[in-house]
């Protein structure tokens, strides 16, 4: 015999697929402390938890006529949470832009702090060099490293395929990669 409270979550799960907003609020009000813990054991940090669970929630939402579970959408919510955290930490450690001025300051040798471009510099030469790319490139790599997508995802936002979408990552972010050592050492050249 089912319990009441399996029974109540069945019932908010029928309503919430079928686009009732009320519903989805009594979810996101049954699970989003537990989602903000287990995101923030990870981050380390409230607003990267609490980022982590507000796209949890806007993803199941805007997906809510896929979801296939009835019953819970507790393993549901902690996977989503889980794939968000993992992918958050892979574009912390390989995000482009600051990957690139990381390098950048290693390669200038001079002490002075002064001849030193700040981050916010260098994302505006990043972001210039990126509208050069040609637009799939372009498009490949904002909703990869910007808006976090995953190739399939890309794919299907592009109409491409995910063979296309790696090429075109690829070649976008070598091309970046050269451009922005030829401009760091132009800055090298001139600041010397």
């Amino acid at each position: 015999m089912k319990r009441h409270n399996d029974i109540e979550e069945q019932r908010l799960i029928e309503r919430f697929k079928l686009g009732d907003y009320k519903a989805f609020t009594l979810i996101y009000n049954r699970y989003a402390k537990s989602l903000f813990s287990y995101s923030l054991q990870y981050t380390k940090r409230v607003e990267d938890a609490e980022e982590i669970v507000q796209d949890v929630f806007v993803r199941l939402w805007r997906q809510r006529e896929r979801v296939r579970q009835e019953d819970t959408l507790r393993s549901l919510l902690f996977i989503m949470a889980k794939n968000m955290l993992i992918n958050a930490y892979r574009i912390r450690v390989n995000q482009p832009s600051y990957e690139d001025y990381l390098n950048y300051v290693d390669k200038l040798t001079t002490e002075d702090t002064r001849n030193r471009v700040d981050y916010s510099d260098f994302l505006k030469s990043f972001h210039k060099v990126l509208r050069t790319l040609p637009p799939t490139q372009r498009k490949a790599i904002m909703l990869s490293r910007i808006q976090q997508l995953s190739i399939k995802e890309i794919a299907e936002h592009l109409s491409l395929s995910e063979q296309t979408i790696k090429n075109q990552l690829s070649l976008g972010l070598k091309k970046l990669r050269t451009e922005l050592d030829k401009l760091i050492w132009g800055i090298i050249l001139f600041l010397n």
